[in-house]
């Protein structure tokens, strides 16, 4: 009875980025160029032969020789040398208006894309004045007033190109931020900034860098026109101070012009360059991840006899806590509702009562559209956007959740109460292993170590019936079927060892087989922490085959609620009496449909054949 995926591909080792660039043609020759361009910059107090800023009347633009390697300016200074140090500065200036573009672009984009809000309407509206405003315009007055600094005047520029940062991530981030896989993390009891930074910031980095490379060569070239308009700062030496002064010798010597010129044109092209080849690499398909050394054939058959014998010392039920039988939660008078445009609330759950018991299954039936899944998001707080409460409680340890605050509610999602989604694969974030994406919940609401955590999942998978826990750990979700995920997120919602656990139609996604095998799981995983559990489904026979009772819900409202034997033998609301009479199994053949050619062996109209 263990889903047994088709056989996996052999593993290879993760190749790192930067090796990876290494092998792509476009991607080492920009890496070259640009290693050299910034060593030289870094190097340039000992590569230099001269002092960049002093003058030598003996020297005034000197050919190319001996003396002067690449020969010297009107004022007699080394062209060689001030390159090399213009570089530092050059640079330098650009990372500047990059840092700050970035600082904040990603960061607005982030929280706007993310939250919403006040803070997305207020942001929007700066970014449009900031887009509206004439860039070389703001860094002339800039200048009038603060005076000829290039630090100060990179600042500026950078704030200037932030909204082209923030439009890209905010583009990306209202994306994905309602994607089943972030909410599954919500769910984990991860934070809004660890999501943000762990699952939303993977999504944008590969646009983010080839924006940056795009940034740079601009803020390179902003800045090289600024100084050969002779509005820089004339006190230190950069590649466009250098292109003034080579046009304003244009005549007398015309390679003044070429040396900074070539300069900054291969960086900014080197730039671009990488970029896209970044871009490719991060974009490109991803293999499996990096594995550790595989385990001997023995330490194999082992774990595979641990699955079988299903001895994982993982979960204790010894540790939970309360009183078996005592009430877990209770929903009392609870009301869900979404504001609407013109000021008015839809109401999708109106006065829903529930009570469920420490150690007991509770199953939430209804047909789709009948509130049960609202209300069990209510529960974890998690209602889609434009949701809230509108009234009732929800006690769940006499606390009653519906007052709590989102930060508070972290600290219960995840560790006390867990859930269990319909859609296994997009749960699971595709960015990242099976085993990174079990780890992270135990590390953060359990607080234990990284190797700690490690040898939890790995035994969770094997209680949960997956034959080779190491190669699922390992494994991406796109490696594994569906009936191998759906135990994964079983293994993730019961790791942190809750008191209540919400499984949301957990077999709908799977064929008939594995849905057998995935409750026998569920039950003896409950049986064994003595979890209560809310099972919402529309299906009467998992109801009868797993749960002690049951609320049938229609249209928002609770219709009837009681033991499940009792419901079965003695329904007392007709809504209640059709679900049931719409069980299939075990009722008589109803014969072949009224009219049909089958039946009456009358011309297939469409062939003309007698059938």
């Amino acid at each position: 009875m263990i889903d047994t995926p088709t056989a996996l591909p052999t593993p290879a080792a993760k190749v790192p980025l930067f090796r990876r660039l290494l092998a792509h043609p476009t991607g080492a020759a920009s890496l070259l160029v640009l290693f050299l361009v910034a060593l030289a910059s870094v190097l340039a107090p000992l590569l230099a032969s001269h002092d960049p800023n002093t003058a030598d009347l003996q020297s005034v633009l000197a050919k190319a020789g001996s003396e002067h390697l690449l020969g010297a300016d009107s004022a007699g200074r080394d062209v060689f040398s001030r390159l090399l140090f213009a570089g530092q500065f050059s640079l330098a200036g650009a990372l500047v208006a990059l840092a700050v573009a970035v600082l904040l672009g990603v960061t607005g984009g982030l929280v706007a894309g993310y939250y919403g809000g006040w803070f997305d309407s207020v942001s929007s509206w700066l970014t449009g004045l900031l887009m509206a405003l004439p860039g070389m315009v703001v860094l002339l007055a800039a200048r009038a007033v603060l005076g000829p600094s290039m630090w100060l005047s990179m600042m500026i520029f950078g704030i200037l190109l932030s909204p082209a940062f923030f439009r890209l991530v905010y583009a990306s981030v209202t994306a994905v931020h309602n994607e089943l896989y972030v909410d599954a993390a919500r769910v984990s009891g991860l934070s809004d900034v660890r999501i943000i930074g762990r699952h939303i910031l993977t999504v944008v980095r590969a646009p983010v860098i080839i924006q940056s490379a795009m940034v740079l060569g601009i803020a390179i070239a902003i800045q090289a026109g600024l100084e050969f308009l002779g509005l820089g700062d004339m006190n230190i030496p950069t590649w466009g101070s250098m292109l003034n002064e080579g046009f304003i010798n244009l005549y007398k010597s015309p390679t003044l012009v070429l040396w900074p010129a070539l300069v900054i044109g291969a960086v900014c092209v080197a730039l671009t360059l990488l970029a896209n080849a970044m871009r490719d690499e991060l974009e490109r398909s991803r293999g499996p991840a990096k594995r550790r050394k595989r385990a001997s054939s023995a330490a194999a058959d082992e774990a595979e006899a641990t699955a079988k014998r299903g001895d994982a010392a993982v979960i204790h039920p010894e540790e939970t806590t309360g009183s078996a039988g005592g009430i877990l939660l209770e929903v009392i008078g609870l009301g869900v509702g979404y504001d609407q445009a013109d000021g008015s609330t839809s109401h999708v759950v109106n006065h829903v009562n529930l009570r469920v018991r420490r150690g007991e299954v509770h199953g939430l039936v209804g047909e789709s559209g009948s509130g049960k899944t609202q209300t069990a998001f209510s529960i974890l707080r998690l209602l889609p956007q434009g949701g809230r409460v509108t009234g009732g409680s929800i006690i769940f340890d006499d606390e009653d959740l519906a007052q709590l605050s989102e930060k508070e509610m972290t600290k219960v999602r995840g560790k006390r109460i867990a859930y269990i989604p319909q859609e296994p694969m997009s749960n699971l974030d595709a960015a990242f292993t099976i085993g990174s994406q079990l780890m992270e919940p135990m590390r953060v609401c359990l607080g234990i170590s990284k190797a700690e955590a490690r040898e939890r999942a790995l035994a969770l998978l094997a209680k949960v019936g997956i034959p080779n826990p190491e190669r699922t750990f390992n494994a991406y979700p796109h490696e594994i079927s569906g009936g191998m995920a759906q135990r994964v997120l079983i293994a993730g919602a019961v790791s942190c060892q809750p008191d209540l656990l919400i499984a949301d139609e957990p077999t709908t996604a799977l064929d008939v087989t594995v849905q057998a095998e995935v409750l026998n799981l569920l039950r003896e995983l409950q049986d064994e922490l003595q979890m209560g559990v809310i099972l919402v489904t529309h299906n009467f026979g998992v109801v009868a085959d797993l749960c002690d009772s049951v609320t049938v819900m229609q249209t928002g409202r609770v219709v009837e609620t009681g033991p499940v034997r009792a419901i079965f033998n003695n329904a007392g609301h007709p809504y209640t009496r059709q679900l049931l009479d719409a069980i299939l199994e075990d009722t008589a053949p109803r014969g072949a449909l009224k009219n049909s050619p089958l039946n009456t062996g009358t011309p297939n109209t469409l062939s003309g054949v007698t059938l």
